[in-house]
């Protein structure tokens, strides 16, 4: 049987990265903190914890940490345990999300928002490319994910949530300085190209899906949204933004779409697991109303 006392101890040396930031979550001392992972550790003749700066979890503390925030959720539902439940939820829930930053940079937050605001849980969110997001729910570090990966999670429930649209975009002296002879195969071979990451596709699919040609040599790696529209912007090169942040600029000339504009769709869905949880569901309600300009939804 779990020991719910010294998992919640567990899940707080994990959570906060070591053991006297879980003391001070938990109101106790390090040394009782230290003695109730210890010895659980020693009745599961497994370690639970990586010690280190910061703190992390094995393979099986990341699992039972999983269970301990699905089982801090569905607890923090029924009043009556507050404070007296098996992980004497006092708080709030904090809610695990896996999320892709364009998503957060456009329409996610106005929907977890609203939803938070109403219900009072905290947000812990993971930021991941949206090809990934769904390892981080199979691998136990989040509860739900925002993904691009329509592969089925085991015991989790998956929504269709609709389409964010992007566009590929350079400023005017970009284009003069780089595609003054055209847009042809020849000039996007050389002409600087900016990716979010290293794993960022969106760039190489553009290119082989209209010129039928690699990813250049010459390329930029910025990983934040609001740098990719602002470098952009500058004439640092050339890259695929979300319609929703591209749009005004755009409409006054400051970005031009390359030819032939060809827009690419990248459906995004949502994965929760199958718990029969009041406060998920309604986090997919708000998700699956949400109209934002720049993301079709179904």
């Amino acid at each position: 049987m779990l020991d719910y006392a010294a998992l919640n101890a567990v899940s707080a040396v994990v959570r906060e990265g070591s053991f006297e930031g879980a003391a001070h979550a938990l109101g106790l001392t390090p040394s009782a903190i230290s003695q109730r992972v210890r010895g659980y550790e020693e009745r599961l003749g497994s370690l639970l914890i990586v010690r280190g700066q910061p703190c992390l979890p094995t393979a099986l503390g990341k699992a039972l940490c999983a269970h301990i925030d699905k089982v801090r959720l569905l607890e923090a539902e029924i009043p009556e345990l507050c404070g007296q439940g098996a992980l004497a939820v006092s708080r709030s829930p904090t809610l695990k999300i896996a999320v892709n930053a364009d998503s957060l940079a456009t329409w996610f937050p106005r929907a977890i928002a609203d939803f938070a605001k109403e219900t009072d849980v905290f947000l812990d969110l993971l930021v991941e490319d949206e090809a990934h997001t769904a390892d981080r729910l199979r691998s136990g570090d989040v509860m739900a994910a925002v993904t691009a990966d329509a592969t089925p999670v085991p015991g989790c429930h998956t929504t269709h949530l609709g389409v964010l649209r992007y566009v590929a975009c350079a400023s005017p002296d970009f284009i003069l300085r780089h595609f003054s002879n055209g847009f042809t195969r020849a000039a996007f071979a050389t002409a600087p190209c900016m990716c979010f990451e290293k794993r960022d596709k969106l760039q190489t699919r553009w290119l082989q899906d209209v010129h039928h040609t690699p990813l250049p040599l010459h390329v930029h790696y910025i990983p934040s949204p609001q740098g990719f529209l602002d470098f952009a912007l500058t004439g640092l090169g050339w890259g695929l933004q979300p319609l929703c942040l591209a749009q005004e600029h755009l409409a006054t000339g400051r970005l031009i779409e390359l030819p032939p504009q060809h827009a690419l769709d990248v459906t995004l869905y949502w994965i929760i697991p199958r718990l029969k949880s009041d406060l998920l569901g309604k986090l997919t309600q708000h998700l699956k109303k949400l109209n934002h300009p720049g993301f079709a939804t179904v």
